[in-house]
Parts: structure tokens; C-alpha cells; sequence
């Protein structure tokens, strides 16, 4: 019974339909009679539309349609909202300019979409794009927040020098006064660099009207289908939400980004509707580049105070973040709440203050990407914790050690409102000491040097907030075969969730993998859904389905008891099997089913169960890199990588792994090689290519030596804690403490990320 249980590291259950191609992505759909789309994008970041001339493109052959903002706006249909408008410090609205599905007046950055053209094919529909004239007058753009806070450039009129939001947390002048009274007080500039997404599949999305009621119907490559569906109907369209139908198959990879409403999915859905035919549009990917929402992008100041015993007495925090031309659904959210509630991290600090400032720029909006906002919080707490270390010449782990919060704390409430609930931070960095072999480093950087390398090491330890807010409904359908299919609300986009959703399964009920059917991304047949995002598919999902299965079982008592012919309370069920205690007198889970199966073909049993989370969950671990810089080239060569991480009780040990893996991946892809570059002065991006823009590769990484220290979450009944996010947030603090050190000899204080080649070599030629 445990072989494929809780606990059990289960390989991938649908690797195998998903790697011999018979997965069902978005572009491998096709309808009858569908026709394509093609938008036209704007080449200006700023720059006010006089006029659009279609005419040429409408005569084309196969062209069956050219929308403009006009043909939107004339239909009625809404502006795409801002879903999470955080107010200012002063409790007054931020500025949320509307966002049209194509640009009415104005661009706002390169590749704000400007026209729409379909046709019978993806041929003619690229050709009458090319045939579409917009006259632009050009506007001074600014792509710097830094000179967007001072420029004439203004990208909203509604929004003075940029402003979109000055929000704030904590207590800024207890923290100043903390800090000038503290016996050592320390200061860093450092900026998030802006990353691309770039999932391996594109968004895309097909639009088509049902025949028999009309109703619009969207097939998506999303997160969530019912939180689209709700923008859809109910700010968009203006319909019932009933109304539309929505869909979403096999998705490859989102990280936050595939969460949110774009605006071609509500050009498509209006083309169908028009044209009463399918309308395809699957992005390219240097389309992806100037359209996708971005992550990251921020510049922060920070002070630390410390006392004689470098003990955290206050912090301080002021971040001004790029948001982008317009409000994507989460972004004020995101530069704020999502992040910075996570800025003491770990420790003990009784003064804390933050002010972020939201700033309008050209440039692409600004969304959550993998973390979401932690990983921006604990990169700088964890770079201004090293940097204490080293200007105190303490050891970094020392100084983290004596402002740790301890498992005797727990539960334990941090000065900015967090609810730790578990969590051994001081075990999870003494096992990751030992792992890496800590102690005997300076023998390493010694033969390194021999060799001409500069070689550091680097550790950061992380806490992050997720698989809290929205509830999950699961349910579960038998049918008389014994046959489980399970509906659930959220969505997989590479995790694994067809695996570890059947362990939960099988752990309750004792039915085989090949018995459960999985049943995700339907709007009609699934009720209600919070789709995926934060890490909380299995916290959330997981403890719903397991909700399920107890209400499952106990209504299955009542028909195994009947047959047994014994009193209800007399049933238990173990292992697949429901038993008369104390007797050998057993049902089969299969054969209770059949004999519940109505006569009208129904199932057997029909259980459901919500869950609503409490909290959020905790999880948080210790990353250590070590790496070595080519003196003569300034290539980094990451040698060895440790990670010690608690996310409570663990589903599924290879699956974990595995997200891991992948988040380190996305971590040392941004702290070395991946930067989302704009010219300053026409607003171009530099790097809208895989020739420009830098990915990481297999061969950037070492075996990374993971381990786990489970110290289970009391905030839901499985126990768990999210842990999709966990590498993306580690690693870019472990990555540039690693190489700070490694430039120790050379008095480098502070490098910001992506620390390229050139940039480390630039370094080593000025000092």
C-alpha cells in the first residue's frame, strides 16, 4: 500500500503520455473552420496614433477581419483591470489607468498592440499585417524609474512624474530612530534586474462561439481558467459568467505568468464572436519578449543597525519599482504586499520601515514571476546581511546565528504582521554547513588561487509566504467499477500534479494510479477554482482532496456496512478495504461501489470538499553556492550547490526535487546571466532574442546536493508547504554572496546581477 503513498518518490505519472507526444498543448488544437490571428505591434515605446490605415489590408485575399480599438470600444468592451490595487501610505487610491485589449490614443512600450488581423491563414493573416499603416507622432519615452520619478516624459497624464503608487509598511521613523541609535549601522544600493518569463511554450489562445447557445468559448495556455473566465465576464464582455466557457489542456510552463488576463485573449474572443468562426493566435517568440508581462525590475535602499553584539535593531527599506506602460492584473501587489510583508526573512527585528514607490515606465508591464515578490524581499535582506558580516568581519553564518528566530519561538509573529507557524532556520543552516563542507573552504580558495581561479562561497537562508488567500474545492466522482475521476481547480503546468494528486488518493483510499482519472482546466466541469500561483496546488488542492476522500469514505461506510450486514460504527477502512473491526469480514473498495451503482448509471459516490486555508504556509531552507571566477576571462564556473529546505511533510521526494532543481535554475539564470536590457533613449529592447538575452544551460550547473529537514506546517491538515517557488528565491542571494566573496581580495563590496563575464571582468581590471 505505501509503494505509491505519501511520502513515496513516485516517478512522473503522466511523463510518459506528455514525452511520446500525446500531450494536447494549445497550438496542437485545431477546429473546423479556424481561421488566424496576427497582431500588429507598435515599434515606438511612446508615441501618440493619428491614424490607421486598413484598408489595404482588408482587400487581401483570405483577410476576414481588421480590428482597431475602435471596433472594441464600439462593441462595448471593457478595459482590462487592475485586480489588486494596494492603496498609498496615506490610505488614498494609487493611480490605475485603463488598460484596452489594443491601444486606443496611445503606445506605451514596444509591442503594445495596435491592430488585429485574421485570417484563413497564419500566411495571409502575416501579410495583410504588413500591408496595415500607423501614423505615429513619436514621444519622448523613459525607461529608467530613476528618470522617470524626474522626467518630462510622462506615460500617463493622470500620473504625475510617473507616480503610479507610494505605499508603505512597518514603522519608518522607529526604524530611523533604531538605527541612528545602533552601534553599528550599515547601508546597500542594489537593483533586481528585469528577467523574461520565457516559458518553453508560448502563450496562445483560441477563441470560437458555441453552436448550440452561442456562448464564447476561450482555449487557453493559462494557470487558471475560472479567475480569466470571471475577468472575462464580468469586466470585459459584461456577460454571466456562464457564459463563457474556458479551457486549458496541457500547458508548458508559466511561472506566474500564464496566471494573468492578456490583452490577445480578449482581441481573439471579439474576432470570434464577429466572425461566428475560430480564431487562433499563438505568440512567436520574439513576440513573446515585447508582449509577456516581465518580473523583477526593482532598485532598493537599504539601512541595517546593529548592536554591540551585531544583533538587528532596525531596518530600513525604501524600493522604487518599474511597473511597466500599464498595471498588469497583480503588479501593485506583487512590488509590494506579496514581497515585502517576507523582508526580516528569518530574524528578529523589532524596527522594521518600507516604502515602495510604483513607477510608470515604457517598457513592458511588470507581473509576478516566480516567487512573486519574496524572492526581491529576500534577496536584499540576504545581501544586507553579508554585507554586515563582512564590514563587521563576522562570519556570515555567525551574524545570521545570533539573529535567528528559533524553533522555541514558534509560532513565531514578525514585526511586519507575518504568523510563522514551524520552522528550524539554525538546523537548516548547521546541516547545510556540514553538506558543504563549510569549515575546509579556505583550503579550497587556496588550491583555486594556485590555479589562477578566484573562488568563494556564499549562503543565504530564505522564508517565503504561499498557499494562503483563495480556497480549493475538490471533488471526487466513483464510478460502479471502483474508478476515481477527481475534479480540481487547479492547474498544472509542468509540477506534477497528476502524480502527487493520485498519491493523496491512493494514501486515502488504497485505489490504483491507473484507476484515478484527473479532470482540470474546464469552467463546466469544474465548480470553482483558485488555478495555480504561489505554491499551492498540493497545500491547498492536496488538502482538499483529501478532505474529499474522508467524506468519500465515511458515505461508503453506510453501503459497506449494509453489506456486511453490521452496524456502521463497526466499519473501518485500511488499505483499500473496508473491514467489520476485529474480524476478517471484508469489501473491497471496488466491489462497495458496484454495489452502490444506481440503476440510472449515476456514480456510485459523489463527494466534494472545500478548503479554505487559515494561513499561509512557511517554508524555508539554506542555500550554499561555491563557484570560481577565470581570472582572464571573468566566466563563473558554479562548483558545488547545497540546499537544506523544509516544506513540512513532503508528497513526493523526486517531484520536489525536482521544482528545486528548476527554481535554482531560474535563480542563477537572473543573478548571472539573464537581463531584460531597454535603450535609453528610443525605449528598443536590446535583448528580444535568444541571441541577446541569455538563458541558463545544463552546462551552468553542478550536482546539486539537496536535502530535506521536515518540520511539518500546523496550518493544514496535510501538513505540507508550498515549494514551487523556493529555488528562484535562494539562489540569487547564495549566487552573489558566492561571488562577493570570491572578490573579497579585491575590496568589491556589492555586484548587481546578472554578473556577466564582462562585468566580473571589468571588476578585476579596475582593482
Amino acid at each position: 500500500m505505501q509503494k505509491f503513498g505519501i511520502g513515496q518518490p513516485v516517478t512522473r505519472y503522466e511523463d510518459k503520455r506528455l514525452t511520446t507526444g500525446a500531450g494536447s498543448y494549445v497550438d496542437d488544437i485545431e477546429l473546423a473552420n479556424q481561421s488566424f490571428a496576427i497582431f500588429v505591434r507598435s515599434p515606438h515605446a511612446h508615441a501618440r496614433i493619428l491614424n490607421i490605415e486598413t484598408d489595404a489590408a482588408r482587400a487581401l485575399p483570405g483577410v476576414l477581419g481588421v480590428y482597431t480599438a475602435t471596433d472594441l470600444k464600439a462593441a462595448g468592451i471593457g478595459n482590462i483591470p487592475c485586480l489588486a490595487p494596494v492603496k498609498n501610505h496615506d490610505a488614498s487610491s494609487i493611480v490605475t489607468p485603463p488598460r484596452p485589449a489594443l491601444a486606443t490614443d496611445r503606445v506605451r512600450h514596444v509591442g503594445d498592440a495596435v491592430a488585429m488581423v485574421v485570417a484563413e491563414t497564419i500566411d495571409q493573416a502575416q501579410d495583410a499585417a504588413e500591408q496595415i499603416w500607423v501614423d505615429y507622432e513619436e514621444l519622448p519615452c523613459v525607461v529608467n524609474t530613476d528618470k522617470a520619478l524626474k522626467s518630462a516624459a510622462q506615460v500617463w497624464d493622470e500620473a504625475p512624474n510617473n507616480r503610479c503608487m507610494d505605499w508603505a509598511t512597518g514603522d519608518y521613523a522607529a526604524s530611523e530612530t533604531a538605527i541612528q541609535n545602533a552601534t553599528h549601522q550599515i547601508d546597500l544600493k542594489l537593483i533586481n534586474n528585469r528577467v523574461v518569463p520565457n516559458s518553453m511554450e508560448t502563450r496562445g489562445a483560441i477563441a470560437s462561439i458555441e453552436e448550440d447557445t452561442g456562448r464564447l468559448v476561450l482555449r487557453v495556455s493559462c494557470q487558471g481558467v475560472h479567475i480569466i473566465r470571471q475577468i472575462l465576464a464580468n469586466m470585459i464582455f459584461n456577460v454571466p459568467e456562464e457564459e463563457i466557457h474556458v479551457l486549458c489542456d496541457d500547458v508548458g510552463g508559466g511561472f506566474g505568468m500564464k496566471v494573468f488576463l492578456f490583452p490577445e485573449y480578449v482581441a481573439t474572443l471579439f474576432a470570434a464572436k464577429q466572425l461566428q468562426q475560430p480564431v487562433k493566435w499563438i505568440s512567436e517568440r520574439n513576440e513573446a519578449f515585447v508582449s509577456d508581462s516581465h518580473g523583477r525590475d526593482n532598485v532598493t535602499n537599504m539601512k541595517l543597525g546593529l548592536n554591540e553584539k551585531a544583533e538587528i535593531v532596525g531596518l530600513q527599506v525604501s524600493t522604487i519599482a518599474n511597473l511597466g506602460g500599464y498595471l498588469s492584473n497583480f503588479a501593485p501587489f506583487v512590488a509590494t504586499e506579496a514581497g515585502y510583508s517576507m523582508l526580516v526573512g528569518c530574524y528578529k527585528i523589532p524596527e522594521v520601515g518600507v516604502k515602495v514607490q510604483g513607477v510608470f515606465t515604457n517598457t513592458a508591464p511588470v507581473d509576478a514571476y516566480r516567487g512573486a515578490g519574496r524572492p526581491e524581499a529576500i534577496y536584499a535582506i540576504e545581501r544586507l546581511l553579508d554585507t554586515a558580516a563582512l564590514d563587521l568581519n563576522i562570519s556570515p553564518a555567525e551574524i545570521r546565528k545570533r539573529n535567528f528566530i528559533t524553533s522555541a519561538d514558534m509560532p513565531y509573529e514578525t514585526s511586519l504582521g507575518s504568523i510563522y507557524d514551524s520552522g528550524d532556520f539554525e538546523k537548516n543552516l548547521d546541516d547545510a554547513l556540514e553538506i558543504a563542507q563549510w569549515d575546509e573552504f579556505e583550503s579550497r580558495r587556496s588550491s583555486a588561487k594556485f590555479r589562477g581561479k578566484l573562488r568563494g562561497i556564499g549562503l543565504a537562508t530564505y522564508i517565503e509566504r504561499c498557499a494562503g488567500g483563495a480556497p480549493e474545492q475538490a471533488r471526487l466522482e466513483v464510478s460502479s467499477d471502483g474508478h476515481i475521476t477527481l475534479y480540481i481547480g487547479t492547474l498544472s503546468n509542468g509540477q506534477g500534479h497528476e502524480t502527487a494528486f493520485r498519491q493523496i488518493i491512493f494514501e486515502s483510499l488504497g485505489v490504483a494510479f491507473d484507476d484515478i482519472t484527473i479532470i482540470q482546466g474546464d469552467t463546466d466541469r469544474i465548480e470553482t477554482g483558485g488555478g495555480t500561483m504561489g505554491s499551492r496546488s498540493v497545500p491547498v488542492g492536496g488538502s482538499a482532496i483529501k478532505g474529499a476522500s474522508g467524506k468519500l469514505i465515511e458515505t461508503a461506510k453506510i453501503k459497506a456496512a449494509e453489506i456486511l450486514e453490521t452496524a456502521i460504527e463497526d466499519i473501518e477502512f485500511q488499505n483499500g478495504e473496508f473491514r467489520i473491526v476485529g474480524t476478517d469480514r471484508v469489501q473491497s473498495f471496488q466491489n462497495v461501489a458496484r454495489a452502490a451503482a444506481p440503476e440510472d448509471g449515476g456514480p456510485s459516490f459523489d463527494e466534494q470538499d472545500i478548503f479554505a486555508p487559515s494561513s499561509a504556509t512557511y517554508p524555508n531552507g539554506t542555500h550554499i553556492c561555491e563557484l570560481e571566477i577565470d581570472k582572464d576571462t571573468g566566466t563563473v564556473e558554479v562548483v558545488t550547490y547545497t540546499v537544506v529546505d523544509d516544506f513540512g511533510k513532503v508528497i513526493n521526494p523526486l517531484l520536489l526535487e525536482g521544482q528545486v532543481h528548476g527554481g535554482i535554475a531560474q535563480g542563477l539564470g537572473q543573478a548571472l546571466l539573464e537581463y531584460c536590457a531597454y535603450d535609453e533613449e528610443s525605449g528598443q529592447m536590446l535583448s528580444a532574442t535568444f541571441m541577446d538575452y541569455t538563458m541558463p544551460r545544463a552546462d551552468n550547473f553542478p550536482d546539486i546536493h539537496f536535502q530535506r529537514n521536515e518540520v511539518p506546517c500546523t496550518t493544514n491538515p496535510l501538513g505540507i508547504k508550498g515549494a514551487g517557488e523556493a529555488g528562484a528565491i535562494g539562489a540569487p542571494p547564495a549566487i552573489i554572496n558566492a561571488i562577493v566573496n570570491a572578490l573579497k581580495g579585491l575590496g568589491v563590496r556589492h555586484v548587481d546581477m546578472p554578473v556577466t563575464p564582462d562585468k566580473l571582468w571589468q571588476i578585476m581590471q579596475a582593482n
